[in-house]
Formats: structure tokens, sequence, C-alpha cells
């Protein structure tokens, strides 16, 4: 009798079962919105699928009266442009400082500690600091993602750099390597794939920062777009834009999925391709 921990869906199954969940949620949101409509054919709460193309439609093909911009694809850019460039730097110094701790004792002491206490800073805390001292501008919501971020992803390249094998750096010491070239050859290629998927994990978290920031102070973006029209109650807008953010963060994930599997394929199998 073969247990069902050791039972495999086959591909199509594989995909079949992917897709349920989705279903299952869409039925339940059509049976919801038809039973609210049809109690009140005005009700904005669970507008109709209809109401809600047309409201996506308004928002990204249709120019707006006051500024002639299509406002859902100039949010989209915006928001992209923040959120680039802070995971960019985030991942970066993370690295830079992750390699830096992991390898070398007299950098770990005095940062690992430093670290550890920023990673424990609720990020929201900081963001009216952020707009004190930082304006209102481009920078102190790039710098909320970074600071939200990076002590994490330092953490982890530090306790991946820290796992290494110390067999290997000792083999690369015997045969001749300075510092720089084990850097180079022995642990960067090894770390770069964990960066990656560092990346990954935290892309949830860099939009949930992007979005907090755009909603307080910010003339354009997703997040600023969905707290400015939900005075209105304009959830036929709202949806569009919610399953628009998750729908860019899923391509993120996959694209950095794919690029990881393809740069570091022995990492790839050894996650289990996840």
């Amino acid at each position: 009798m073969t247990r069902i921990i050791n039972r495999q869906p086959s591909s199509l199954g594989r995909v079949a079962l992917a897709c349920l969940p989705f279903v299952l949620l869409i039925a339940a949101y059509v049976l919801a919105s038809d039973a609210r409509l049809a109690v009140n054919p005005n009700d904005k709460l669970l507008p109709s699928f209809a109401s809600i193309a047309d409201g996506f439609a308004r928002m990204a093909f249709e120019p707006s009266r006051r500024t002639g911009e299509y406002l859902f694809w100039v949010d989209t850019l915006a928001s992209l442009e923040r959120l680039t460039l802070g995971v960019g730097i985030s991942a970066l110094l993370a690295l830079m400082i992750g390699i830096a701790n992991g390898m070398v004792p007299y950098v770990r002491a005095p940062l690992s500690p430093l670290v550890r206490a920023l990673s424990l800073i609720p990020p929201m805390a900081i963001l009216p600091i952020l707009f004190i001292a930082l304006g209102l501008g481009e920078l102190s919501k790039v710098m909320l993602i970074i600071i939200g971020i990076t002590p994490m992803m330092v953490r982890d390249l530090q306790l991946r750099t820290e796992s290494l094998p110390s067999e290997q750096i000792i083999k690369a010491q015997t045969l001749g390597a300075n510092s720089w070239t084990l850097l180079l050859r022995v642990v960067l290629p090894q770390v770069m794939p964990r960066l990656i998927e560092a990346v990954r994990l935290t892309l949830g978290s860099a939009w949930l920062f992007l979005i907090a920031a755009e909603a307080i102070a910010s003339t354009e973006g997703l997040g600023y777009r969905i707290f400015l029209i939900r005075r209105y109650l304009a959830m036929d807008v709202i949806l569009p834009y919610v399953v628009w953010i998750t729908i860019l963060a899923f391509l993120m994930d996959w694209g950095l999925q794919k690029i990881s599997a393809k740069a570091y394929p022995w990492f790839a199998t050894s996650k289990g391709g996840s």
C-alpha cells in the first residue's frame, strides 16, 4: 500500500491542484457579489466583474481629465522604480556586509550585534522619522525599503557564509589563495544564489513598506492610488490595483527563480526547485 506522502501528482494534476484554490476563491467572490448586488444593485463593496473591468479600463486606457496621463501606468512605473532601487541597494549592501560579517572576525565583532539590533526595529515605527529627516520625496520611500529588508538579508547571507565548509576555506588557503581570491572564487559563487533567494523572500515585505510610504506621502504610485480612492469606496478600482500588485510580485519572484535556476542549477536542485 502506497502512503499518501509518497504519492506524486502528474504534471497535469499539479497544474490542476495549483489552479484549484484560485478557482474556488473566484467562485466564492462571484457568489458573494451576486448576493449583495441582488439586495442592493448599487453596492460598492463587492462589485461585479463587469464593473471591475470598467474601472480597470478607465484607469489604464483613458487619460486623466486633470493631467492627461494614463494613471494606472504612471502609478506602476513610479512604484517599480522605487521598489527596484530599494531592493537593488539592499541586495548590494546585504552581499557586502553579509560576506564581511561571515568571513572577517574583526568585522563581525562590531557589525553583527548592530545588524541584529536593526533587524528587530519595526520599520513602520521609524517612517515618521524618515519623513522628518529626509523629507517627503523619493529618498524617504526608498530608505524605508532599505531599512526594512537589508538587516534580515544581511543576517541570512552571514549565516550562509559562516556555514560554508571549513575544509574548502582551508584547502584554498593551502593552495595559496589570498583573501581576495578566496572571496571571489570560493565564497561568492556559493553565496550569490542565496542572495537571490533572500531577495525573493523579502519581496513581500518590500512591497508592504513601499505601499505604506506611498499611502502617507506621495503624488503617484500604486499604494498612493489605492489609499486615495478608498475614501470613495471605489472597489472597482482598488481590486484591479491589488491584483496587479500581486501579479507584479509573482512575476518578480518567478523571474528571480528562473535566473537562479539558470545561473546556479546545483542550488535549485538542492532546494527542490522551489
